[in-house]
Order: C-alpha cells, then sequence, then structure tokens
C-alpha cells in the first residue's frame, strides 16, 4: 500500500524521521507531506504515534486532471465499491488549485459526482454525502495537471488529541503538532530515553508544549484520547489490526507512567500555571509543573514560544532568555515570527527552520549549549539599580530619559499637570515618543511608547534592538509596570505623521480588568481609565486603535477654548468638528458654552465622547452629538439658519473612508474650502480654531482673503511646553469673517 502523512510546511524532515523511527517502510519526504509505504498496520501506528503528522491519506489512484472532465473521468474509474460500505456516508476534502480548476469547492464537487455516479451504476444506490460526521472523507490533490485521490484514515486532523484546554486565562497556546516540533528539533527523545528528563518551558500558555514533553516522556501515544477515526468507517478497515496496536500502546503507556519526568514553567501571565496545571490533568497525564522565577533550576532541554511575544513582553523576559541560553549543557529551541530572539540572546542560531504560524512566517531556532552568549552590557538606572541590554550605547539613553524625566516631572507637579510627553526622540538614534498618563479616579502609571520609522540606511535589525532597550529602560525609569506600556510604530507619511500599527499591550495576557464598570454612573469600557486635565476627567483606552482618546499636544488649545467661551456673549453655543472624544467639548461646557454640537463620522468616538461629557456633568438635549461625514454636513449646515458662536475644528491630514460622500479628503488640497464653510457657520463677531498635523501645512491665503477669511497663526501660543522639542506637532489658526 502506499500512504501519504501530511504536514505543516517545515516538518517534513522531522516527520520522516519519526515515520522511520515507527518502522514506516519507503519514507520519502515531499513538499508538505511525506510519502511512505508498507502494510495497513503502518498506517494505523503512524496515525497513533505520530506527533508532527497532520493526517495519513491511503493513496487510491493518481489520475490526470487537467481540467474538470479528467477529474471526473479519473475519479470515477476508481472502485469506490470497495471502500464505501452500502449505507456509509461520505465527504470530499480538496486541496489544491490549476489553471482549469480554480476553485476547491468546484473540484470537491466535481469529485463527489464521479464517487456518487460510479456507486449508483454499480450498486443502483445514491449514497448520502455527511459534511458534519462522515464515515468516510474522500481526499483530493490538486498537484498541476495531476490529482492524487486517497481515503483519509484520520478522519479529523491528528493535532486534535483528543482533550481540551481548561481554565480561565485563554492564554495562546502552540498547537500540538508544533509543540511537537520544537521537542523533536531539541532532541527530547533522546533526551527522554536517557532517563529522568527535566524540560524547561518559557511562556508555554495553556501547556500544548508540557503535555507533548510529557507524553514522549511517559511513552503515552498522542492519539490514546481520541475517540473517533477516519478509517473507523472505511470498508476496508482491519479492526483486529487496530486493536493489537491499541493494546500495545495502552500496556506502553501504563508502563511509562513510573518514568521520571519534571517540568518547570516560565509565564508571567496570570493563571498561566494553573492553565498549565489543567491542561495536563486534561490529557490524563500525571505530571505537576512547577513555576519558578529568577534563576531557573537545572534541565536537560529549553523551549520557548515567542510566536505571540510583543517588544514590551520580549524586553521584559530578555533576561530570562538568556539565562536559559546561557544554562550549561542544555539546548535552547525558540519558536518566533523573526530574529528578535538573536538580539536577546547576543548569538546566533546554530540552525534555522522556516515554518508558518497561522498565516504568517515564522522560524524555528536552535541555540546550541556551544554557542557563546557574551556577556550582556548594562546601563545604571536612578537609584543604582543595572539594567541588561543589547546596544552598549542605550547607556546615553537611559542617561537622557532621566535627565528629561526629573526635569519634566517637576514641571508637571508646578503646572498640575499629570499627563504629559517625557521624551521625543531627544537622541536621533532613539526615535521614540514617550508618554506619561497618571490615573485620577484609581492610582496607576501608564506609558505610551510610539516608535519613528527608521530611515531606510539604518539596520532594522539595529533598530528593534534600541527599540527593545527602550522598553526595559524606559518603564523602570519613569516606574510604570511592563504589563502597563504600550507600543505604536508611527510612519512618516505626505509630511504628516501616521500612525501605522494598532495600538498593542504588553502582550503579557489580559489587562486585570476586563470587563465594563460603572463610575460615578457613567460606563468605563473593559480596558479603560480615567485621567485629569484642567480639573476636567477623561477616559483613555491604551488598547484601542490608533490614538487613547486624548491628543496631549493640543492641552494649551483646550484650555484657550475654554476661556475663549468664558469670554463669549449671547447664545454662547459650540460646534465641535472632526470631534474625535470631545475632549475640546467638554473644556467649552466647562466655560459655560450652554449649547454643544459634536460632530464625528465615528460613532464609537460619539459614544466615547457622550461618556466624557456625562463624566464631567454634561448632559441634557442642549449638548447633541450628530454622527456624519464633517465636509457634507459643513455644507449643508450653511442653507440652514444654525449658527455658532466658537468652533473647533482640528482635522485629520488625510481620509477616505468609504462613509464619506467625496472620495477622500487631503487637508492641504481641501483645506480652504473647509475653513471658508466652517465661517459661513459663525455668528458674527464669532471666531473659530482651524488645527491640522500636517508639518508642511501651508494655507492658501489669498484664495481665504478672496472669500472674506481673515486667518492668524497661533500656533506658537498652542504647543505645549512638553512638545516644545517638535514645534511642528500640530498647526493652529484663528479663523474669523472679514
Amino acid at each position: 500500500m502506499e500512504f501519504v502523512a501530511t504536514c505543516p510546511k517545515g516538518f517534513e524532515r522531522l516527520l520522516a524521521d519519526e515515520l522511520i523511527a515507527l518502522g514506516a517502510p519507503q519514507v520519502r519526504p515531499l513538499a508538505g507531506q511525506v510519502a511512505f509505504g508498507g502494510e495497513l498496520a503502518d498506517a494505523y501506528r503512524a496515525c497513533l504515534w505520530s506527533r508532527l503528522a497532520s493526517r495519513v491519506l491511503l493513496v487510491l489512484a493518481r489520475v490526470d486532471a487537467a481540467d474538470a472532465d479528467e477529474l471526473y473521468e479519473g475519479a470515477r474509474g476508481i472502485p469506490w465499491e470497495e471502500h464505501l460500505a452500502p449505507g456509509a456516508t461520505f465527504v470530499v476534502d480538496a486541496h489544491g488549485t490549476n489553471a482549469q480548476l480554480r476553485n476547491t469547492q468546484f473540484v470537491a464537487l466535481r469529485t463527489k459526482d464521479a464517487v456518487v455516479d460510479r456507486l449508483v451504476s454499480v450498486r443502483g444506490s445514491r449514497p448520502v454525502v455527511d459534511t458534519a460526521r462522515a464515515d468516510v472523507t474522500v481526499s483530493v490533490r490538486l498537484s498541476g495537471r495531476r490529482a492524487t485521490l486517497a481515503v483519509d484514515l484520520a478522519g479529523e486532523p491528528l493535532f486534535r488529541r483528543g482533550y481540551a484546554t481548561r481554565g480561565e486565562a485563554r492564554l495562546s497556546s502552540l498547537r500540538p503538532d508544533y509543540a511537537a516540533a520544537l521537542l523533536a528539533v531539541g532532541g527530547w527523545g533522546e533526551i527522554a530515553r536517557a532517563g529522568e528528563p527535566t524540560l524547561a518551558a518559557l511562556w508555554p500558555g495553556q501547556g500544548s508544549v508540557l503535555v507533548e514533553a510529557a507524553g514522549v516522556a511517559l511513552d503515552r501515544a498522542p492519539g490514546l484520547l481520541r475517540s473517533r477515526w477516519g478509517f473507523a468507517g472505511w470498508a476496508g478497515h482491519d479492526a483486529e489490526a487496530w486493536r493489537s496496536l491499541l493494546d500495545e500502546a495502552e500496556a506502553r503507556a501504563s508502563a511509562g507512567e513510573k518514568n521520571p519526568c519534571s517540568l518547570l514553567v516560565r509565564d508571567g501571565r496570570p493563571g498561566a500555571l494553573s492553565a498549565c496545571r489543567q491542561t495536563l490533568r486534561a490529557a490524563g497525564l500525571p505530571l505537576v509543573p512547577e513555576g519558578y522565577e529568577g534563576t531557573a533550576p537545572s534541565y536537560d532541554l529549553a523551549v520557548a514560544d515567542l510566536s505571540w511575544v510583543g517588544e514590551t513582553a520580549l524586553a521584559t523576559e530578555a533576561a530570562a532568555l538568556s539565562e536559559l541560553a546561557s544554562h550549561a549543557g542544555a539546548r535552547l529551541v525558540v519558536l518566533s515570527r523573526d530574529a528578535a530572539p538573536d538580539a536577546a540572546l547576543r548569538c546566533e542560531p546554530a540552525s534555522v527552520t522556516e515554518v508558518i504560524v497561522g498565516r504568517d512566517p515564522a522560524t524555528v531556532r536552535v541555540y546550541e549549549p556551544s554557542d557563546a552568549v557574551a556577556a550582556a552590557p548594562s546601563v545604571e538606572l536612578p537609584g543604582g539599580e543595572r539594567a541588561s541590554v543589547l546596544v552598549a550605547a542605550s547607556d546615553q539613553f537611559a542617561r537622557r530619559l532621566a535627565k528629561v524625566a526629573k526635569l519634566r516631572a517637576k514641571w508637571a507637579r508646578r503646572e498640575d499637570v499629570t499627563c504629559y510627553r517625557v521624551y521625543d526622540a531627544d537622541l536621533p538614534d532613539y526615535a521614540v515618543a514617550l508618554e506619561l498618563y497618571e490615573g485620577s479616579e484609581t492610582p496607576g502609571r501608564w506609558l505610551q511608547v510610539s516608535e519613528y520609522a527608521a530611515p531606510r540606511g539604518v539596520d532594522p535589525e539595529l533598530a528593534r534592538r534600541r527599540l527593545l532597550d527602550v522598553l526595559t529602560i524606559a518603564p523602570r525609569v519613569l516606574d510604570v509596570a511592563p504589563g502597563d506600556v504600550s507600543v505604536r510604530v508611527r510612519t512618516r507619511a505626505r509630511g504628516g505623521s501616521q500612525y501605522a500599527d494598532e495600538a498593542r499591550a504588553s502582550e503579557r495576557g489580559p489587562r486585570r480588568d476586563r470587563s465594563s464598570r460603572q463610575v460615578n454612573r457613567v460606563e468605563l469600557p473593559a480596558g479603560s481609565h480615567l485621567v485629569d486635565e484642567g480639573g476636567l476627567t477623561f477616559e483613555v483606552n491604551f488598547d484601542a486603535r490608533h490614538d487613547c482618546g486624548i491628543f496631549l499636544d493640543h492641552r494649551e488649545t483646550r484650555s484657550r477654548i475654554r476661556e475663549m467661551m468664558k469670554r463669549t456673549k449671547g447664545s454662547k453655543r459650540f460646534l465641535n468638528l472632526f470631534a474625535y472624544t470631545g475632549t475640546a467639548t467638554c473644556y467649552a461646557a466647562d466655560g459655560g458654552a450652554r449649547h454643544t454640537t459634536t460632530v464625528d463620522l465615528s460613532r464609537p468616538s460619539l459614544e466615547w465622547a457622550r461618556r466624557n461629557m456625562a463624566r464631567n456633568g454634561f448632559t441634557g438635549p442642549e449638548h447633541e452629538f450628530v454622527q456624519a461625514d464633517v465636509l457634507a454636513w459643513v455644507s449643508e449646515q450653511r442653507h440652514t439658519r444654525n449658527r455658532w458662536d466658537l468652533i473647533f475644528c482640528d482635522v485629520p491630514t488625510f481620509s477616505n473612508s468609504a462613509r464619506m460622500r467625496k472620495s477622500s479628503f487631503d487637508v492641504q488640497r481641501d483645506h480652504a474650502e473647509l475653513i471658508i464653510g466652517v465661517s459661513r457657520l459663525l455668528v458674527r463677531g464669532g471666531c473659530a480654531i482651524f488645527s491640522c498635523n500636517l508639518r508642511n501645512f501651508k494655507p492658501d491665503v489669498e484664495k481665504l482673503e478672496r472669500a472674506g477669511v481673515r486667518l492668524t497663526d497661533i500656533t506658537d501660543e498652542t504647543i505645549p511646553e512638553d512638545f516644545a522639542r517638535n514645534r511642528k506637532i500640530h498647526h493652529a489658526y484663528l479663523v474669523e469673517r472679514g
């Protein structure tokens, strides 16, 4: 018989070695699969014992499949009556396409038609297709102009071991076959056979790598817990051969329970150790992993899963990773999406295997015990503490940050400011902006790190090492817990500053409060915090997309709006355009605005603005919130009698939302038309503030003057002291009717 064991990309050589060890003959590694021959018992043994295979297929035929007709004729020629017993249900699982067969669903449909027509012609009865729990799964795999048709002996992927991960932690965890691959690369099988093995696992999540390691050490077949197999409903199934293999596996598992094995866990995410223990219990394995911090006890192999880890977590745990690598006589195996472990370990891997995790490329990196791990450079922090870093020059950043943080904190206390920018690319090589936020209702300190994209001439790996050092140093200098640090990557685009990455938390697991709650009868969404500014309270969220809810560079602008509203006579109506979370509206209301209108295209932003207003005591029908395309709305309002005394318009640099009436908005191209429209919404003697963050913005003064609009540049008066290094952070203008 001919069989094929499928596997993830990069596993082929490992799977071939595993099948050879299981006694399979004629083993040949191919792309994404390993072919082997032998008897049916060899395939059954692979199903029961393979930790790396995804499926085991019994090859029935290879047929021409240049088009649908060739595929149909080839599939119809197979004696399906020998594989589907009368009354048995089946389903077709299709993979691959070619020039004529470009849809796998159509490939499955034509194969199904061929199977049905063959059985109708032979038996006179039509078999039933069952897509949920079929007795037989027919596999069809296209490769160029040929197709391989087979019976799937597994039925469902072999990495579904038959146990469920449990616990409330809901942590990321490796799929069992990936966990087994890390162990195979590290030689865990040989270590276990030598007796009394000890595994150290860094960030094992729910613990699949511990289950696989324990299974190998205790000689437990990974398929023992599975209750359903693809061959069970197949007409050619040899029940006696399968029963014999099961009896052998159960006997080995019973004897293996006496084998000594130790499991060590380091994972700082809440509930991680408990989740690992529960998963081992669910898998029926009588081992209890022990957690450790600081120096790890002695071990034979270390495995680290960095596939989920972001920059902050990696910086926080770099010392632990380095410690694992430097352990005398122990190999370290790391699953990572990039070369970040090399930076953290300061050494090159002995081998790199390319794999796919989800849809993303990743690598399995092996660091041998003989690999020299260079002594880590360190920097001195305030109070004499030292921190290991990846770049020796980071001591300059540490000194600079400590100095500016001290000066900025003194200024903040004097000015009664609790949220401010601490550092803004003061050193060109450390091109990040650091903003510190302090809680109001409950104690808390949060740090937002925004990295500017490195110029093309800078080595991206060096830039990444510098960022990791920033994330190691900054939380300690600014007294912020690593779990309260968020990281964003910022790129320069069209003269402005655009956020390229979604805000990422430290990725050390769920934050402490993941459910909404009420503070002073106003909802506070999960992950949100409250901060003070100018005597008002605002909601911030560092898990949200793009921005945290308040633009700190407009602190002085908001204060100016409050003072202007205090001096306003008459109707005291305020309009906030592109309002985002409505912070300017709160200031205007605090300045005595009798009626406010807050306009934004985003409904979540408007709900956020509504909460900010309510939190500061501004509720009622006199405060309206309008979801609309601002450009279209301004145009519509010009034809009504609605007018406002004071308007704030803080525009985006560029927008192309599908909900906009126009195809896009470009501030340099479209600002004059917008400013003219805004000026027409002012009462006689009213004024507006127009702001944008396009660094090289140039207002079209001549066009505005022809329209009777007077523009006064007030940018310098609106730049806070903590943004003095970056005076192009925004432009601001007073808009008045001539």
